[in-house]
């Protein structure tokens, strides 16, 4: 009977040390170490309070735990120690995040880019660095030193000594300024009321409906100058392709040589006229052609001035025996 409650005990005492064991190393991870999955490694200049054994999350679900963390090359290397299933891509990128202020830090993994290949065993991906919390912190507290020391600038003897000045200046002037403050409403009512320029540019109609009117005639103008560009466009265009008049004559190479060939003959005739060959440059060089038909023109000057001197009888007799 004795035999038995010993066994008993020892069977009790047995689950109950194996069920701390477990216990103990799924508090501390140590349990990782039977669970399948694959390891990579990040390296990370601050690891800010991370400790082996806390989780690997992505998307805010757990993968797997940290399983190491050592000094490598003046930096932090962190391995991971991560689920068979965990979709790491060679482009994710670690970052060490912590859950609260007062919370474990973990580190956080993202998907990467969807055609990125999965990462294999002891791969080794990038990392980024958040801000350190404690360097937040000691900012803040600067921060909230510079506005203590702003509001202390602003009360007592140093607000007094700003605002001192102004108030003496209104004071010397109080009746200049009620002045131009009551102009000012002079100004501000005859405008509210549509008097001078400003009143009429502001509330009168017909100024809207001419400016109105201006405007329209400026775009109307502006679509028929876009109009007249496009017609000017599609003619040059025309004109480029050797369509029409104009086209043919600047596109068409033997107009070009007709052209030119008719320029020639032009020089050529010129020339001949200033050699004084054809009857042309006779016309033009030769002199005494020139001072016959000069005398002929002296001769019938001559007999038109005999004619007025006779009557229209005489002149008719003399037409008449000059026939018969």
């Amino acid at each position: 009977m004795k035999k038995d409650s010993l066994e008993t005990r020892l069977g009790m005492f047995v689950g109950v040390a194996l069920i701390a064991a477990f216990i103990i190393l799924e508090t501390i991870g140590g349990l990782e170490v039977f669970k399948p999955g694959y390891r990579i490694h990040a390296y990370f200049s601050s690891v800010q309070e991370l400790t082996e054994g806390a989780p690997v999350k992505m998307a805010g679900v757990p993968v797997g735990r940290v399983e190491r963390i050592a000094f490598a090359d003046n930096r932090v290397k962190v391995t991971m120690k991560l689920e068979p299933g965990a979709p790491v891509k060679t482009d994710s990128k670690a970052t060490i995040k912590f859950t609260g202020l007062m919370g474990q830090n973990f580190v956080a993994i993202d998907f990467g880019s969807p055609d990125a290949p999965r990462v294999e065993n002891n791969a080794t991906i990038s990392s980024t660095e958040l801000p350190d919390f404690a360097g937040l912190m000691t900012k803040l507290d600067n921060v909230a030193t510079g506005i203590e020391n702003l509001t202390k600038s602003f009360t007592g003897d140093k607000i007094d000594n700003l605002l001192g000045p102004l108030v003496d200046f209104v004071k010397q002037n109080r009746e200049p300024l009620s002045d131009a403050i009551q102009n000012i409403r002079d100004i501000s009512a005859q405008i509210s009321a549509g008097k001078g320029t400003v009143g009429k540019l502001i509330f009168d109609d017909a100024l809207y409906n001419s400016a109105l009117a201006t405007v329209t005639n400026i775009q109307d103008a502006a679509a028929e100058a876009r109009l007249a560009v496009a017609d000017a466009r599609k003619i040059i265009s025309k004109v480029n392709a050797g369509e029409g008049t104009l086209g043919k004559i600047l596109t068409d190479e033997a107009i070009y040589r007709d052209a030119a060939a008719s320029a020639a003959n032009l020089r050529e005739i010129l020339e001949k006229i200033n050699r004084g060959q054809g009857t042309a440059g006779k016309l033009v060089n030769d002199e005494a052609l020139f001072n016959n038909a000069k005398a002929t023109l002296q001769k019938i000057d001559k007999a038109a001035e005999g004619l007025e001197d006779q009557g229209p009888l005489s002149v008719l007799g003399i037409a008449v025996s000059s026939l018969f």
